[in-house]
């Protein structure tokens, strides 16, 4: 099965596992519904912006749609190409670490995740600016941040490529 077919499976998966239909998913993802159709059934490649939109609107990690081919050689948007390195998951949280490149003079502003999700990142090289929207943070190499995730929040490569590792910790919600 091709990669596209593996991810729309897994994201319609979820997607009925909430009981959502594909117009109620669309609207809270803002991804149109025909996008949506498309990436359900393998006939469009999803980019890492709208992988994060969809997954936020379902409430899961975004390693939950990711199958290991794609894990392993990662997932690019128009500002940063992640490679999942690691998915650890216990009682308490699912937490992903993601080895990035930001692209020179590009930006990512990312949606909220679910709610209690946070980043943290550790520069190895370049400058980053990353975090919540309205206080981003300048981490430099070697250096680290971490920022609120269940905001809108940022990743920015203002003066040259910047390699880093990303951590995203998703806490598991209360049993109904």
């Amino acid at each position: 099965m091709e990669v596209a077919e593996q991810v729309g499976r897994r994201i319609r998966e979820i997607r009925t596992e909430r009981g959502l239909s594909l117009s109620e998913l669309a609207r809270r993802s803002r991804i149109g519904k025909g996008t949506l159709s498309e990436l359900e059934t393998g006939r469009r490649n999803p980019t890492l912006e709208t992988l994060y939109a969809l997954t936020t609107a379902l409430g899961t990690p975004l390693s939950a749609v990711l199958p290991p081919a794609v894990a392993r050689a990662g997932i690019s948007g128009d500002a940063v190409h992640a490679v999942l390195v690691e998915r650890y998951e216990d009682a308490a949280a699912v937490t992903e670490v993601f080895r990035i490149l930001i692209r020179a003079g590009t930006l990512q502003e990312s949606p909220a995740h679910p709610p209690g999700a946070e980043e943290h990142i550790i520069v190895l090289g370049g400058t980053a600016r990353v975090g919540e929207v309205t206080s981003p943070l300048v981490v430099g190499p070697g250096g680290h941040g971490r920022w609120a995730a269940d905001v809108p929040h940022l990743y920015d490569a203002p003066d040259g490529d910047v390699e880093a590792v990303v951590t995203v910790r998703y806490p598991t919600p209360p049993p109904p």
